[in-house]
Order: structure tokens, then sequence, then C-alpha cells
């Protein structure tokens, strides 16, 4: 069992695809390819089954992940520790759900990648009900959720900043020549919304539970993406982060209601686990974070003046 095989191994675990695998690690595919099936062969079991165009880890490769994680840390640990830490190399793996993905962390990418252009970054889009479940796994170094304040003993969690939720509406649409809304104009609405098990619209219908309406139509999709250009097409009213919205709201082509559910307190945060070492990769990637966030915490605050 060589080291490359081991580390082959957990890049395809994180990327769950052959050829971003050896993209990420400069191998050709067949390379990737030979090195997980030689890994097979010798273990004597089989780390992936291949479903349709689906690659997956078997209930075998999660086992053999949690172990070879373990000494792959220990192994990076080691080489920090005789390397300049200016010039940092290795993997990092980061997840996070959609919305995240496309509109806080793209800015975090770019500048750690300035700071530190010798590390693989590796990225995989995550539902928020998976992304803390790939920590405990070990297919990911640090996640990112969009979530109330999350309380957990083996995680370590970092609340970066509170997102604003708002209803969203074509120009022409009725509420929209409103100055003020009641819970009775909303009768009869459709609203356009992630589906069921999403946080945010879990959060979505206990708030209007709790004001006494459970008579609501909706139509749910899997992305933010959909719902907006739904929205502008004027088929009903979006509920989403403001932050996905700013662009269409900027361009006229979406406005903002002017209603807010009470109590709704969402936060993007940031999670690892509480018992991996924290290696100078991570430590790098985790301050990056911080400095774009609290920018974007800052201009928040001067839009909301």
């Amino acid at each position: 069992m060589e080291l490359r095989q081991l580390n082959t191994f957990r890049t395809v675990a994180s990327t769950l695809n052959f050829s971003r695998a050896a993209e990420a690690l400069n191998y050709v595919p067949s390379n990737v390819t030979m090195q997980i099936k030689a890994l097979e062969d010798e273990l004597g079991v089989r780390l992936f089954d291949r479903l349709g165009k689906q690659l997956v880890l078997t209930t075998a490769g999660n086992r053999f992940l949690t172990h070879i994680q373990s000494v792959l840390d220990k192994l990076d640990e080691a080489r920090s520790a005789v390397h300049d830490n200016e010039n940092l190399s290795g993997t990092l793996t980061i997840s996070a759900n959609e919305v995240l993905c496309a509109y806080r962390l793209p800015v975090v990418f770019r500048l750690f990648r300035s700071r530190h252009p010798g590390v693989r970054l590796i990225f995989r889009s995550v539902s928020n009900q998976q992304l803390k479940q790939t920590l405990f796994e070990g297919t990911a170094d640090v996640v990112f959720m969009l979530d109330e304040p999350i309380r957990s003993t083996g995680l370590a969690v970092e609340p970066l900043l509170e997102e604003t939720f708002r209803f969203f509406a074509a120009p022409d649409h009725p509420l929209a020549k409103l100055t003020a809304l009641q819970l009775e104009d909303f009768h009869g609405e459709v609203f356009l919304t992630n589906e069921k098990g999403c946080t945010y619209r879990t959060m979505f219908d206990r708030g209007f539970e709790k004001e006494g309406i459970d008579s609501i139509t909706y139509l749910e999709f899997q992305n933010a993406e959909a719902i907006k250009q739904c929205a502008i097409a004027g088929i009903g009213i979006a509920f989403l982060p403001e932050i996905t919205a700013e662009a269409e709201v900027q361009r006229g082509e979406l406005i903002a209601l002017p209603w807010q559910i009470p109590d709704l307190h969402v936060y993007t945060q940031m999670l690892w686990h509480k018992d991996k070492w924290l290696s100078p990769i991570m430590l790098s990637f985790i301050e990056a974070a911080r400095e774009v966030i609290a920018i974007e915490e800052e201009n928040k605050t001067e839009k909301e003046q």
C-alpha cells in the first residue's frame, strides 16, 4: 500500500469524480483509476460503487477513509513542521450549500488562492442536511452552513454573518404596489421556496404557522436561481436570502416586499471537527474566510444605515 494511493483515495472520496480528482492531483484519469483498483485489490474490498454516472463510497470505503484520514493528517502535520508556512502545499476540501457556494465563498477562494497558489483547493456543493456529516466522515475539512445558531459537542462552530431573508416579487406583482403588508394580503398567493427539509424552508413554515396560517400554496425548487427566475416571470413570491437577489433588485427585475418573518435568525457559519488537527493550510483558510466575511458584514451594516 503506497502513500500516493492513500492520498489519491482521499481525493476521489472528496470529489466523488475520477476526472476532478485527477485534475486536483495533476494526474491523468487512467492513473487515478489504476491506483484505486490497485488499492481495492490489495484490500480485497470495493471502495467505490458506480451507480450510473454517480460515484459513491461503499460502507468499506467510508470505514477506510475514517482511518486513513488521521494518518494523512499526521503526515501533513509532519510536513508542515519542516516547511516554510509561507509556501504551503497540500489539499484542502471545502463544502457548502449552493447559496453560499455562489454568493459568499468565491471571494474567500480568490483571496486564499492568491496567498497560497500551491494548495489544491477542492470544493463540493452539499445540501445543508449532509454538511455536518461530511466533517464526521472526514470528506471535508471545513464546511459553511446557512442555519440557525448551531450547537455541537463534536464540531467547532463559528458564526460569521447574520443573513437577511426577504420576500421578492416582480415589479408588476399586485403586492409590489403596497407600502405595508398585512397577513391577509398573502391569502391566495403562491410562494416560491426551497424543498421541505431545507433549514430556512422549515423556518418559513414555522413563521407562518405561528401567525395561524397553515394553508399556503407552494412551488418548491432545489436552487435559488430557479426560484428567482419564476418570481421574475410573475409566477409567485420568492422567499430567499437577500444576498441572492441583489443583482436582480438593482436591475429592477425584482423588488423586496415590505414584510419580514419574525424571529428568523439565520447565520452563515463556519464549522470544522473539534478533533481534527488544524494544519497551517486550514488555519490560513479559516483566517481568509474571517477577513472576507468581516468586510461583507461592514458593507451590509453601511447599507442598512
